[in-house]
């Protein structure tokens, strides 16, 4: 199984909690996930919502994602196009949170990626090619489990699909 993805890199920096991924001011009062994905990252990057296209990474440095364990912060990125996020680390609950709703995390040594840079990724063998750079960079792999909840759409998907846990060996 191979999920190959390309798009530009939009690069964020340390500690991007996941109130700045989506202000708290927004969690509550607009419920549809369409036009809370409008106010991503909104805090740190007013209009970013417009910068994205389809298929687009975030890349950030340590920890990101960390705060509150809620599920609309990996949601409102999946929902405004992005389709991986890169890091160099990751709050475990935000990691968890992505990966059960099918965005794929990878934890690889971002400083070389800048902002714009056209990025292709291949999350099973854990290879990042920066084609703007003409360079590679080694992540962390996503196992066969993760690669087989992601492809089928994230956890509950992947439930409703298989009717119970199902991976190859």
């Amino acid at each position: 199984m191979r999920m190959s993805m390309k798009g530009q890199a939009h690069k964020f920096g340390d500690d991007v909690n996941t109130d700045y991924i989506i202000a708290g001011k927004y969690k509550y009062k607009i419920k549809n996930m369409a036009e809370l994905a409008r106010h991503v990252f909104e805090e740190l990057r007013p209009g970013f919502y417009k910068e994205v296209s389809e298929g687009d990474f975030v890349v950030a440095g340590d920890n990101f994602g960390c705060g509150s364990s809620r599920e609309q912060a990996p949601l409102v990125i999946q929902e405004a196009g992005i389709s991986a996020v890169l890091v160099r680390s990751c709050a475990r609950i935000f990691y968890r949170n992505a990966i059960n709703i099918g965005l794929p995390v990878l934890e690889c040594d971002t400083t070389a990626i800048e902002e714009g840079d056209v990025l292709e990724i291949d999350p099973l063998a854990g290879v990042i090619k920066n084609v703007t750079q003409d360079i590679t960079i080694p992540a962390q792999p996503l196992s066969p489990t993760m690669m087989t909840i992601l492809c089928d759409g994230g956890l509950a998907e992947h439930l409703r699909k298989h009717g119970r846990f199902a991976f190859e060996e």
